[in-house]
């Protein structure tokens, strides 16, 4: 069976943290990033980081910040998740596994983005919105998505129970990400979403493969 992975983003809340690995997510996102919505400090970090069990991936996603800020998080996460415009030497010098957000924008070349990132431990494909890093709550055209690309492939970008299903049926993502879809408030998750958006992605996986 061909498992896609889940990633519940944008946790500011330990009930959160808690109920999200109960129901199944591999990998919750923390945003350190002080523009956002769902922003939280590296001492929020270190209380949050402490509900997660082993085996559960903590990723801290950042937007062209300072080193200092970056390595003061590191010892609570397990991966870095870079969502600004960090050109691949500025994301490889923490010696910590990383990914790189790519933002869908109508011209892109995406085959020479990934070509870029190629030491990232995967690509994530967002919508695309001037101004805006990320978190938008719009979708791209899932037909973008390459169907055999050289590194894993991570799904973001307007996500909800309702449509992550039709999104894994068409394309071959290593990942979903979700963070505004299995939400009731900017960082405050519903805990019916989230059991309902990996019970999807699980029922969407298994179809595909029978």
């Amino acid at each position: 069976m061909n498992r896609c992975r889940v990633k519940i983003c944008g946790l500011t809340r330990p009930e959160d943290v808690r109920l999200a690995v109960e129901y199944g997510a591999d990998a919750l996102g923390f945003v350190l990033w002080p523009g956002s919505a769902r922003a939280i400090t590296p001492e929020q970090l270190v209380r949050l980081s402490a509900e997660v069990p082993p085996f559960v991936t903590r990723v801290g996603l950042f937007v062209d910040q300072p080193a200092d800020v970056i390595a003061q998080c590191m010892p609570y996460l397990d991966l870095l998740q870079f969502h600004g415009s960090e050109p691949p030497e500025a994301c490889e010098v923490y010696g910590k596994a990383w990914i790189k957000a790519i933002r869908m924008k109508p011209e892109l070349d995406l085959e020479g983005e990934i070509a870029r990132y190629q030491r990232a431990q995967g690509i994530l494909l967002d919508a695309y919105r001037p101004g805006v890093p990320g978190g938008t709550g719009e979708t791209f055209e899932w037909s973008r998505v390459p169907s055999a690309p050289s590194r894993p492939i991570i799904l973001a970008g307007g996500l909800t129970p309702d449509n992550v299903g039709e999104a894994i049926s068409r394309t071959s993502v290593y990942a979903v990400d979700v963070s505004g879809g299995v939400e009731q408030g900017k960082g405050i998750k519903s805990s019916e979403a989230m059991r309902a958006f990996i019970e999807q992605v699980g029922l969407a996986a298994q179809y595909k493969d029978d």
